[in-house]
């Protein structure tokens, strides 16, 4: 995973302290330690396409910390298994708009028996919010996590279906 998100970066990771591979690597870490943490790798032959991965947020959950939006208390209340978060979904240039990153979206959220998904898109990327929002998902408001360097993101979420 670690060598798709440096080819898939690279122009970010050279201009953005919040993008290098020693970051993600650790992110990465964390992520894959909390419980209920799950992964989707795409394969095209033997090379990855892509991967998608998340995790349910634990009750107190900090993610709604950086919330500049004011919401109702009820929205970001969390019991560890109301809101599942899609923390990160990356496909190889070549097989962008291929329907790749839907079908690894699709297949790591239809698991899931959380209620709804969170995720959070970088602001400085409308075409990827377009695109989320074309899958369903609903701008909650914005939100600046509370990690150095980190951009301003727009929340979403994305009610799932009740298995």
């Amino acid at each position: 995973m670690l060598e798709v998100y440096a080819e898939v970066y690279a122009d970010a990771i050279a201009a953005d302290p919040f993008k290098s591979v020693d970051r993600f690597a650790a992110g990465l870490d964390g992520w894959s330690s909390r419980t209920g943490w799950s992964c989707v790798v795409g394969y095209a032959g033997d090379q990855a396409v892509g991967y998608a991965y998340g995790a349910p947020l634990p009750e107190n959950a900090r993610w709604w910390g950086g919330l500049l939006t004011e919401v109702p208390e009820d929205v970001v209340r969390e019991t560890g298994t109301r809101t599942y978060a899609l923390s990160e979904l990356t496909v190889r240039i070549p097989w962008r708009k291929t329907g790749a990153a839907r079908r690894l979206h699709d297949e790591l959220l239809a698991e899931q028996s959380e209620e709804r998904a969170t995720l959070l898109v970088q602001q400085a990327h409308p075409k990827v919010r377009a695109l989320y929002e074309s899958w369903g998902w609903k701008v909650l408001g914005d939100l600046r996590p509370h990690i150095e360097h980190a951009p301003l993101f727009h929340a979403m979420l994305l009610d799932l279906p009740q298995h």
